[in-house]
C-alpha cells in the first residue's frame, strides 16, 4: 500500500533544505557568474553578520594567501570568489586550496578548477579557512567576494572583502556590485477572501469539502480558474501551516508536473511557478511567467492569486492551458520559505479537463480508487480469507481427514488457496512489512510440498518450521495492517478504525483459546466445533465489513 500512495503523491515535496541554488549539497556551479541564489527571493539589506578577511594587503603571482570567512551568527551555505576589482561583476580568478574539506569544496568556475568554494551540507557553521592560490595573469587589484546564507531564503549577496594588490600598485576604489533582482512578479495584499459564487458559471472550481465557500469555511480547500483572452486567473485556497499549491499533470502520477506554490514565510506568501521531476523537490522557474500576483494570510488560511498566459514559450517547463489536465492540489508546512513533504494525500481531480474550456464545478478525492480497492482486498484477505484458512488447517483438520476437493485435501486447500492466492498478490504493496510477510506465506506452501511423511525422524524439523514461519507471518501482517489503516490516502475516520480492527485481533485471540482449549479434550465435542467456526467467520465478516464501509465512505 504504501510505495502505491507515494506513487501518486511524489510531488513535490521531499524535505530539501537548501543552500545556493537550492543544493544543500553546495553543487552550484550554474550560480558561478551571478553568486545568486535560486531561490526567487531578494537577498538581504541589513548590516551583515559575516566578514572576509586575509592575510596581507599585497600580492605575487603564485603566493598563498589564507582567506577567512567568520561571523557572529552561524550560517548554512556560502560561495566565495576571487575577482578584479575593478570588474565585481567579471569572472573568478586564481584558485582555492581547502583548509577543511569537511565543510568545503572546491568548484569549478570560468573554467578554472577550484576558483570558486562551497558548502558541502548545510550544516551550521561559523567560520570557513581557506587558501587562494594568486594565478600568474592577476590583474593588479583582486577583491574577494562571499554570499552568505543564514537560511534558505535568509541571505546576503557579494559580500565585498579586502582589496588586495600586487607590488606597489595602488588599490583602486572597488565598484558596487550589480543589484541582483528575482524573477518574481510584483505582489499585492488581497483585501477580501476568495469566494465560491460563480463556480460552474463564470469560473471552474474544484473544491474539497464539496459546496464549501472559502470565504466562510476556514477548512475549505479551493481552485479556480478562468480565462479571459490569452489570459487564465487562478485562484487558491486552503488551510496551511506552511504553503498551499496545485499542479496540473498529464494522468493520476506525479512527476513531470506543473506545479504553483503559494508559500507562507513569516506572514509573506510568495508565489512561484514549479516543475516536478519525480521524488525530490520541486524545480522552482527562473523565469517570470505570472502576472497580477496577490495573496493573503488570515485564521490560519493561505489564500493566493496569479494569471499566467496560455502559451510560455520563454519557460519550456509551463504547460499549454488549451490542453487537458488531472489537477492536483497539496498542502504542507514550510521552513525559511522552503517547502516540506506534505502529509496528506492530495486532492486529485476525478477527470482530466481543459483549462480554457468552459467553466464547471469539478470533482476530486484524496483517496484514489485504486488505493480504496487495496485497502478492501487488503482487509478482506487477512481478516477473512487468511485467517479462516488457517483455523482451519489447525483446528479442524481431524474432522476432515481425508475429505478432498479437485485432489487435494479440503483443510490443505483452504490454507494455501486463502492465505498465498488472495494475499500475496497484495502484500507487495507494502515495501517493508508487506514484501516480510508476502516472502513468509510463500514459504509455507513450498515447505509443505517438500514436508517429510508424518512419521519421519525428521518431521519434527517441518513442524516447528511451518508453526514458525505461519505465526511471524500472521503476526507481521497484523502490525501492517495497523499501518495500513493510517495511510493517509486512505482517511480512514481514527480513532474508530482502530479500533475496531483491535476487537478484531481480541476476537481471534480469544476464539483460538477457545478452539485451543477444546483440541485438548477441554471442551465436550460434537456441534460445537461446527457453531464455533460460524462464530469465528461471522464475527470476522462484521469486522471486515465495518472497515470496508469506512473505506467506502471515504
Amino acid at each position: 500500500m504504501w510505495n502505491l500512495q507515494t506513487a501518486l503523491a511524489i510531488l513535490w515535496t521531499l524535505c530539501f533544505l537548501s543552500s545556493i541554488s537550492g543544493y544543500k549539497n553546495g553543487k552550484v556551479e550554474k550560480s558561478c557568474a551571478s553568486m545568486m541564489p535560486e531561490h526567487h527571493s531578494q537577498p538581504n539589506t541589513t548590516a551583515s553578520p559575516y566578514t572576509l578577511t586575509v592575510n596581507t594587503s599585497q600580492f605575487s603571482p603564485g603566493d598563498n594567501i589564507r582567506v577567512v570567512l567568520s561571523g557572529s551568527e552561524h550560517f548554512e551555505g556560502f560561495l566565495i570568489q576571487a575577482r578584479d576589482a575593478t570588474n565585481p561583476d567579471g569572472p573568478a580568478i586564481g584558485s582555492f586550496k581547502l583548509v577543511d574539506p569537511d565543510i568545503s569544496q572546491g568548484l569549478t568556475c570560468n573554467s578554472i578548477e577550484g576558483s570558486a568554494v562551497s558548502h558541502t551540507s548545510n550544516a551550521k557553521k561559523t567560520e570557513i579557512q581557506l587558501i587562494w592560490k594568486a594565478p600568474s595573469n592577476a590583474p593588479p587589484t583582486v577583491q574577494f567576494l562571499a554570499t552568505v546564507l543564514a537560511h534558505y531564503k535568509i541571505f546576503w549577496l557579494k559580500l565585498p572583502g579586502p582589496v588586495i594588490s600586487q607590488g606597489d600598485v595602488t588599490p583602486a576604489p572597488p565598484r558596487s556590485t550589480t543589484d541582483m533582482s528575482t524573477n518574481s512578479a510584483n505582489t499585492a495584499i488581497l483585501p477580501q477572501p476568495f469566494t465560491s459564487v460563480g463556480c460552474g458559471k463564470s469560473k471552474s472550481c474544484l473544491i474539497d469539502p464539496v459546496g464549501c465557500n472559502p470565504s466562510v469555511d476556514t477548512n475549505c480547500f479551493f481552485l479556480s480558474y478562468s480565462a479571459l483572452g490569452q489570459t487564465v486567473s487562478f485562484e487558491l485556497s486552503g488551510p496551511a501551516q506552511g504553503y498551499v499549491s496545485f499542479a496540473l499533470s498529464k494522468d493520476e502520477w506525479m512527476g513531470d508536473d506543473d506545479a504553483y506554490l503559494c508559500i507562507n514565510d513569516k506572514g509573506r506568501v510568495t508565489v512561484e511557478a514549479a516543475h516536478t521531476t519525480g521524488r525530490t523537490y520541486p524545480e522552482i522557474s527562473s523565469e517570470s511567467v505570472l502576472t497580477d500576483v496577490g495573496w493573503r494570510v488570515s485564521d490560519g488560511v493561505i489564500q493566493c492569486k496569479f494569471s499566467r498566459s496560455i502559451y510560455t514559450p520563454q519557460d519550456p517547463f509551463r504547460f499549454s492551458l488549451n490542453n487537458s489536465y488531472y489537477l492536483f492540489v497539496a498542502h504542507g508546512s514550510a521552513e525559511y520559505g522552503m517547502i516540506h513533504r506534505h502529509t496528506r494525500q492530495p486532492l486529485i481531480s476525478s477527470h482530466h479537463r481543459i483549462i480554457t474550456g468552459p467553466p464547471e464545478i469539478l470533482t476530486g478525492s484524496q483517496s484514489p480508487l485504486l488505493m480504496k480497492c487495496h485497502g478492501a482486498l487488503m482487509l478482506i484477505a487477512w481478516m477473512l480469507a487468511g485467517s479462516t484458512g488457517k483455523l482451519m488447517a489447525a483446528y479442524f483438520k481431524p474432522d476432515w481427514p481425508e475429505q478432498t476437493l479437485f485432489g487435494q485435501k479440503i483443510w490443505f486447500q483452504s490454507v494455501c488457496y486463502c492465505g498465498v492466492v488472495l494475499y500475496c498478490s497484495l502484500a507487495g504493496a507494502h515495501p517493508y512489512l508487506g514484501c516480510t510477510v508476502m516472502i513468509l506465506t510463500f514459504c509455507q506452501p513450498i515447505m509443505a510440498a517438500f514436508r517429510p511423511a508424518p512419521d519421519s525422524s525428521r518431521r519434527w524439523i517441518f513442524n516447528w518450521l511451518h508453526w514458525g514461519v505461519g505465526n511471524a507471518a500472521e503476526i507481521i501482517a497484523v502490525v501492517s495492517m495497523f499501518f495500513g489503516i493510517k495511510q493517509q490516502s486512505l482517511l480512514l475516520p481514527y480513532p474508530w478504525t482502530t479500533g475496531v480492527l483491535s476487537a478484531f485481533v481480541v476476537w481471534t485471540i480469544v476464539l483460538k483459546l477457545v478452539l485451543k482449549l477444546h483440541k485438548n479434550g477441554v471442551i465436550i465435542k460434537g456441534l460445537f466445533i461446527v457453531a464455533i467456526l460460524a462464530v469465528f467467520v461471522l464475527g470476522n465478516s462484521a469486522f471486515c465489513i465495518s472497515l470496508l464501509a469506512s473505506i467506502g465512505d471515504v
